[in-house]
């Protein structure tokens, strides 16, 4: 089997934007260049990594497992690509950084933009993805400091976690708003927007209704924390939700209330052990360490401290 790098690249670009039309606009090749690659691909590895219904692309479960190994291959080139860049420009750095999504829609953002403000030219690879694939990345070297939700998967890896209270979130016209504070007794039978089972969050929330002998009624499962919320803003019931997306929402629809017992959310700074920082990467971590510590009720060092 005789893989070529380009036939990989259009697969990993079709996966991530779902459609061939959106594979070439990224990778600036044709159409049918795309559909020459993939087909390419599909013969190499005799495997068919696409169902075709209907002009749509569906991956087949080998192409989901295929996807996961060639993303950081096709990930570390560009960043061998963009490195390049820099010093053809002679950039004095880039600041690599990966968060999980809940981190990705105003505190990220505000954090790198102070952060650039006096560094006009500041290369900045910023990327939102699952924790477990931030955690790969980070001991690959393909960005230098990742966030993460709780648990730290590798022994490589140093870290600092950070301990957050979730609040009790539910639409701006529900009779909770009469409460100051929530528990498991006034919200037994209520309906719950809730992240998937295996979260943190879902479990110690089914833990603490468990001990009260209350009924936790769980309506809708998703997996992002702006989902959460925009299911709250529509009433379609209560959610507990961590401090980043409710202060950087910036909408309305909602009230929040602490929830007793607290229901907290656990994420960590992580760097790669035995790979010292970057100039750049220790002046951003001097930055964000405080800004996120600033929403946390405690935190706490693994591993060798950051």
């Amino acid at each position: 089997m005789s893989l070529r790098f380009r036939q990989l690249q259009a697969f990993h670009a079709i996966m991530e934007t779902g459609t061939v039309t959106g594979a070439a606009s990224v990778l600036g090749i044709s159409q049918p260049g795309i559909s020459n690659l993939l087909a390419q691909l599909e013969r190499e590895a005799r495997l068919p990594l696409f169902e075709r219904t209907k002009g749509r692309l569906l991956p087949t479960p080998e192409a989901e497992l295929l996807y996961r190994e060639v993303d950081t291959v096709v990930r570390g080139l560009d960043h061998v690509a963009q490195a390049v860049t820099d010093l053809q420009n002679k950039h004095p750095g880039q600041l690599q950084v990966a968060a999980p999504h809940l981190l990705s829609f105003g505190f990220m953002p505000r954090e790198i933009a102070r952060f650039a403000k006096s560094r006009p030219n500041l290369s900045v690879s910023f990327q939102s993805q699952y924790s477990s694939k931030i955690q790969e990345w980070v001991i690959s070297g393909l960005f230098e400091i990742g966030i993460v939700e709780l648990p730290i998967l590798h022994d490589t890896l140093n870290y600092q976690v950070f301990h957050f209270e979730t609040m009790a979130t539910f639409p701006e016209d529900s009779p909770l708003a009469a409460h100051d504070i929530l528990t498991p007794d006034l919200l037994k039978n209520e309906p719950f927007i809730v992240m998937g089972p295996e979260h943190q969050t879902h479990r110690r929330t089914r833990d603490i209704f468990q001990a009260a002998a209350c009924n936790w009624n769980t309506r809708i499962h998703t997996h992002l924390s702006e989902n959460l919320l925009s299911f709250v803003k529509q009433g379609m019931g209560v959610a507990m939700i961590d401090p980043f997306t409710v202060t950087f929402d910036g909408e309305s629809g909602y009230q929040t209330r602490p929830f007793r017992p607290a229901v907290t959310l656990d994420l960590a700074i992580i760097t790669a052990k035995g790979r010292p920082l970057s100039t750049i990467a220790q002046e951003f971590l001097a930055q964000l360490t405080p800004a996120i510590a600033s929403y946390a009720t405690h935190s706490e060092t693994g591993a060798a401290a950051l």
